[in-house]
């Protein structure tokens, strides 16, 4: 016996006394272990010290499921695999590093969260070195074929915790083992093999019933019925507590160990495989769609690589920002894209449906399996390195669209995070970061036979909080396809008739709702509640199975969509690096970028009449007052589809964000804030625009008026008139490549603005000047910009600012207040000293904004630099 062994035992519950004497008597591990759990050596006691040495108290704190007692023979054996619920997950590892790391420790305070800190801790870096073998082949008999077998690398790969690879190691070299002796001590040898267990079938479920006709056999001396993979005796009793009495596959933890294993090893190849072969038909599509436009004129339209800057001038596609044709398009190709996705999906929903049948689980059909209350501590390891590979990879989508296109694949997905947060010895995975690649660098062994690869893996964003992202878009989406409701107001007080006639008006209503529907928002809504039920599913099991305290802290690291409000203020200490500055404006930026808020305008007097369409604080607030109470199914599911982009993908960078207002009960109505761009004219001011979404959205575009214009007087741009016109071949409002019903987004558009027309050089967004780069005119234009912004964009909007926008603008401006006042005295040093042009200083009626010989824009920039004080104090 090694030390190793028996401190695997003491993390598991068991005394050291008791760990040797149980490995004394039995070699192996988890036969050991099994014992102990039987009681077989609770008569053995170590000294004071030993018993002080126990397992970490977290596991006496943490609820553990309850065990049926369906038969009184079985209750004390399920009462001890029951306890080894907590330890087989190695979660007492996971706590007891944590807390040794930080100085923790939970000694004497009964109330102390053990989980404190687990879910916080993504910086982590681990670096391991993996080996990727030449892998064995076994030859099947019965199918003539031959197949390979798992390595150990491979059986080993991708796990960064120690206490994880000693549990796998320890696994495979027990199944590895080509005998099991007989448990009944007749001396006789059972013959196992590797490739019964090992062996990578084509499909799972040849796999599945290949193992299932191997893994018990009758002892060739004393005829007993014997597990191959925990080497016990099968035994009658123990199997009429069976859901299929006659399946084995459930008898043991190293069966459950090593069918998680192979299975998910399948499911991460099928997955890599189809990742690849879309990258693959990515890369081709792009090379065809070069070799097409080889000596086409861009002018024609048909180059899809080519995007518009405003008025005509062309430039390269920025990732996310095309435009596409105009030209009525040949959607052969994207339909039968679309029927090749739902294959794959369909195939990897099946496999993950069949392997998903040996999770651990307390609730299947006819009760709990021996494996499911003794869970093996290789469970855990084999979710954290595949599942979580894949899982993340699927919720890291940022179209909730496609993910209701693909609902076959993501429906599964949603029932194995259910599963895996019902059970307490992996419910703290929901919460633990994800450990992904951050660097691969191989080396070819001398032999040639191997290929060793030191791997460095850090954390990121675990399963439960990848989730909230997707539920926050499933709630924007809701809110999209309920379209223009009026809030409702219930009485304070209701009898309880009352509240039953209101459920049965509501249902009513839903039902009548449902008939009208259109089939594709009905698919979209019922994936959004599908999302946000398991959502509350999840987190009710984890406080039934981790408690409160695990719960509220994780809820505390979750993202949100809340009022700028209830943000707490982001200051900066004095010392304070510019990484640190970045960062905190970077985190306060994402937290308040997209919000609901109330956009009406209070009438005077109030006007009693609820008929009476409400006015908004909104350039196009009388089209919004027309559409009022309206239900246009189409333009509904394009609002829902939209805001589910938005709520998570506006972009937000200390260089420039799009901060986004949707109306509470109006989701057309939405106001945007745009922060110029750096290396720009406009860099750090605050350019505003009112967007209305209006009857026919999605099939045409979106209002958009421009709001930053010092009441009329300034055209900031050659796109951006002074009275608020927003000139842009997407918008309708220039020629060129437009609008693409369907595909098109707001997105898009706020995205344009910001890179294309808040630009570097503006003065080469008008067409008759677009080859004049770097020319006096052009300089002399971006200077006169910069004036303007200044007055306007800066001090204007931090006088009086603009609502909602009050807390954003202040925010931003003290956050970014020594950067600003360094960029303000660059600008004020290279000015030209002459007078601000209110149309650009380029066209034919000019008009000057300021009088004698100097321009203001000194004075303007001094009394911008004392509100920055106060905005500190």
């Amino acid at each position: 016996m090694s030390e190793t062994e028996i401190q695997q035992l003491v993390e598991m519950g068991a005394t050291h006394a008791q760990a040797r004497a149980a490995l004394k008597q039995y070699k192996d591990v988890m036969q050991a272990a099994e014992r102990f759990f039987e009681g077989k050596f609770d008569h053995i006691k170590d000294d004071d010290v030993e018993m002080s040495s126990r397992a970490s108290p977290v596991s006496d704190k943490v609820p553990r499921p309850a065990t049926p007692s369906d038969d009184e023979d079985m209750n004390s054996a399920e009462e001890q695999e029951e306890e080894d619920d907590d330890d087989a997950g190695d979660y007492v590892d996971y706590d007891s590093d944590y807390e040794e790391m930080h100085g923790i420790s939970g000694a004497g305070n009964v109330n102390v969260d053990p989980y404190s800190g687990i879910f916080f801790s993504k910086d982590r870096r681990e670096e391991v070195i993996e080996i990727d073998e030449i892998p064995e082949t076994i030859l099947i008999d019965e199918a003539n074929e031959t197949i390979p077998l798992v390595t150990q690398g491979q059986w080993m790969k991708g796990c960064p915790e120690g206490g994880e690879q000693s549990f796998l190691f320890s696994l495979y070299s027990q199944l590895n083992s080509p005998t099991a002796p007989c448990p009944h001590d007749c001396g006789a040898a059972i013959p196992r093999s590797k490739g019964d267990f090992f062996a990578l079938h084509p499909n799972f479920s040849t796999y599945i019933d290949r193992l299932r006709s191997r893994v018990t056999k009758i002892c060739p001396r004393c005829h007993s019925k014997v597990c191959l993979a925990c080497g016990e005796p099968v035994s009658i009793d123990h199997e009429k507590h069976a859901t299929t009495r006659d399946d084995p596959l459930f008898h043991c933890s190293n069966l459950q160990g090593v069918i998680l294993g192979v299975g998910l090893i399948m499911l991460d190849q099928l997955y890599s495989q189809q990742a690849l072969e879309a990258d693959l038909a990515d890369s081709s599509i792009r090379t065809t769609k070069r070799r097409k436009t080889d000596g086409i004129n861009p002018t024609d339209g048909d180059d899809e690589d080519v995007m518009y800057y405003g008025h005509g001038k062309k430039a390269k596609s920025s990732s996310g920002i095309g435009y596409d044709g105009d030209a009525t398009e040949d959607n052969t190709g994207q339909l039968k894209a679309l029927a090749n996705q739902r294959s794959k999906d369909e195939k990897i929903s099946k496999l993950l449906n069949s392997i998903r049948v040996f999770l651990p689980n307390l609730n299947r059909e006819g009760g709990g399996r021996t494996s499911d209350y003794l869970v093996h501590p290789t469970a855990l390891a084999h979710l954290r390195r595949r599942f979580n590979h894949i899982c993340s990879s699927l919720l890291r989508n940022d179209s909730l669209a496609d993910m209701s296109d693909r609902s076959i694949l993501y429906f599964e997905l949603l029932e194995w995070l259910e599963t895996i947060s019902n059970h307490e010895a992996l419910a703290s995975m929901m919460a633990m970061p994800i450990m992904v690649v951050a660097s691969v660098k191989s080396v070819v062994a001398k032999n040639n036979q191997a290929r060793e690869r030191t791997i460095v893996y850090e954390g990121s964003s675990g399963p439960r909080e990848l989730l909230e992202g997707i539920a926050i878009q499933a709630q924007a989406a809701l809110k999209g396809l309920e379209g223009n409701k009026v809030a409702e107001s219930l009485p304070e007080e209701l009898t309880e008739e009352q509240k039953r006639m209101t459920v049965d008006t509501k249902e009513k209503a839903e039902e009548e709702t449902a008939a009208v529907i259109s089939d594709e928002n009905m698919k979209l809504l019922r994936f959004c509640r599908r999302i946000l039920a398991t959502v509350l599913a999840i987190d009710r099991s984890l406080r039934d199975t981790k408690g409160d305290a695990f719960v509220e802290r994780l809820h505390a690291s979750l993202p949100n969509i809340s009022s700028s409000a209830s943000v707490p203020q982001y200051r900066i200490d004095a010392g304070a690096s510019q990484e640190a500055i970045e960062r905190a404006y970077n985190e306060w930026a994402t937290r308040v970028r997209f919000e609901y808020c109330d956009l009406t305008v209070s009438t005077a007097g109030g006007e009693e009449d609820g008929d009476v369409a409400p006015h908004y604080k909104f350039f196009y607030d009388n089209e919004a007052r027309m559409l009022a109470n309206s239900d246009i199914p189409k333009r509904s599911l394009a609002i829902a589809k939209e805001l589910a982009i938005l709520t998570t993908n506006l972009p937000v960078t200390w260089g420039s964000s799009i901060f986004l207002r949707v109306d509470e009960t109006r989701v057309d109505v939405i106001k945007a804030l745009i922060t110029g761009p750096e290396g720009t004219p406009y860099h750090n001011g605050c350019f505003l625009f009112d967007i209305f979404l209006g009857p026919s959205y999605n099939q045409s575009p979106p209002s958009v008026k421009y709001m930053t214009t010092n009441g009329g007087k300034y055209r900031f741009n050659p796109n951006l008139y002074a009275d608020g016109k927003v000139c842009l071949s997407l918008l309708g409002t220039w020629q060129g490549p437009g609008w693409v019903p369907g595909k098109s987004t707001l997105l898009q558009v706020l995205i344009s603005i910001q890179s294309m027309i808040l630009c570097d050089e503006p003065f080469l967004n008008e067409p008759a000047w677009a080859t004049s780069s770097g020319t006096p005119q052009s300089q002399a234009y971006s200077a006169n910009v910069r004036r303007m912004v200044v007055k306007t964009a800066m001090l204007g909007n931090l006088k009086n600012p603009p609502e909602p926008f009050a807390d954003i603008i202040q925010t931003h401006f003290r956050l970014k207040a020594n950067s600003i006042c360094a960029q303000l005295d660059d600008w004020l040093s290279v000015d030209d000293g002459k007078a601000t042009q209110a149309d650009g200083g380029a066209y034919s009626s000019i008009k000057s904004d300021s009088s004698g010989s100097s321009n203001g824009f000194a004075k303007d920039i001094e009394e911008f630099k004392k509100l920055l004080k106060k905005l500190q104090n």
